[in-house]
């Protein structure tokens, strides 16, 4: 006489295939989220790079700078969750000045 596990012990033929429903659901989440947070930090930085001092004042120049650390330092949060550690190809690709580098993380009053 042979004897089974129940059923409720049985790894479901889901787990054995590869392909767990929920856990596509979060990665395709993921990967929209961090798509979104792209798009803010390239509209974040052509703000940036369309400020001239000839048109604009220096407040609205620490704004943008302000907003564009903001939005940069969101996408590195948002990439740090989807597992991709190194930043270096973002910042080459988007091309992040090191004034909005300088400011990541930091808190303002």
């Amino acid at each position: 006489m042979s004897v089974r596990p129940p059923q409720s012990f049985r790894q479901s033929q889901q787990d054995r295939n590869g392909f767990n429903v929920l856990e596509y659901e979060l990665m395709a989440e993921r990967a929209d989220a961090l798509g979104r947070h792209g798009l803010k930090v390239e509209a974040a930085l052509a703000a940036l790079k369309a400020w001239a001092a000839e048109r604009q004042s220096a407040e609205e120049h620490e704004r943008l700078l302000n907003a564009a650390s903001d939005a940069v330092w969101e996408f590195f949060i948002q990439r740090e969750i989807c597992g991709l550690r190194n930043n270096r190809d973002a910042i080459q690709r988007y091309g992040i000045p090191n004034e909005v580098l300088a400011r990541l993380g930091a808190i303002r009053k």
